[in-house]
């Protein structure tokens, strides 16, 4: 895919204006034409906003810093139709609308349209806590929009090439996996583990990982043990129904040992799950067994 232009470039030129708004705000001997009260029922989302979830409680407090001190720093709009389309600082026109203000202050920029999803990309990479899924995300946008390879996205954010690699890799993650970690459920760093298990395993290891409180390195550990047995499963061969039979009654065995009842109708093998206690104890007795 070919370049559409140097990212970073037009980018500069944007964020020199807004660098020079700042500069112009706050030199008591000069006025920014930029920077003005403009109302918040006009200005609209930024569809390229990638930033999905927000700290409502961080939110609020910002909200009660804007009632106490007022915003200090304006949030950033370009001209869209009859109001604003907002490219940066979605967090402080949440809390100011939470405070109840029917203004905001803000910088206007004459920006091109193209420069829209650019800016608010590299504006939250930079400037926000952005969740692991959402900061891959945001990564993959950029390279995709612009054509551009990791290395060369590296230069741009100051940010390590490894790093970068390594966030990307959470995208290939199983969507239950990916919510876990999106929601904190768990880390970063047991997620890396996680990535090149199919869905199940995924599944199965990071319900364990939150269900037994495990740390990164028990999850290292639990998942060599699943990759070992997964590698070690004989290939599947024809058995007689004799010896189809001695194998079930070797499992009910097991699991009458672990205090499950189980049974043989025929060829199937019938668990009693009918208490809560009794399905518990059949996930330890096959967590133990990976």
């Amino acid at each position: 895919m070919a370049k559409k232009r140097g990212l970073g470039k037009g980018l500069s030129a944007i964020l020199n204006d807004v660098e020079d708004a700042y500069i112009k705000d706050i030199d008591q001997n000069s006025h920014s034409d930029l920077v003005k009260e403009i109302e918040v029922s006009s200005i609209i989302a930024n569809p390229y906003q990638p930033r999905k979830d927000f700290d409502q409680d961080a939110i609020a407090n910002l909200s009660n810093s804007i009632k106490k001190h007022g915003l200090l720093q304006p949030i950033v709009v370009v001209r869209k139709d009859d109001g604003y389309m907002l490219i940066a600082g979605e967090r402080r026109l949440r809390a100011t609308k939470l405070a109840g203000f029917d203004k905001i202050k803000a910088i206007i920029g004459d920006f091109e349209s193209e420069n829209f999803r650019e800016l608010a990309l590299i504006e939250n990479i930079q400037r926000e806590d952005l969740n692991p899924i959402e900061l891959a995300n945001s990564y993959a946008k950029l390279i995709e929009e612009y054509g551009i390879t990791q290395e060369e996205l590296s230069d741009i954010i100051h940010k390590s090439r490894t790093q970068i690699t390594n966030t990307m890799r959470l995208l290939k993650l199983s969507n239950y996996t990916q919510e876990l970690l999106r929601a904190s459920k768990i880390s970063q760093g047991h997620a890396k583990v996680l990535v090149g298990l199919d869905e199940d395993k995924q599944k199965l290891i990071a319900d364990t990982i939150i269900g037994q409180k495990l740390s990164v390195r028990d999850t290292e550990e639990l998942v060599k043990r699943v990759k070992n047995s997964s590698e070690n499963i004989p290939k599947e061969k024809n058995i007689s129904k004799k010896q189809s039979n001695k194998e079930i009654e070797k499992v009910i065995e097991l699991l009458k040992e672990n205090g499950i009842k189980a049974k043989q109708n025929s060829n199937n093998l019938i668990i009693d799950l009918s208490k809560n206690s009794d399905t518990y104890k059949l996930y330890k007795l096959l967590i133990t067994s990976l």
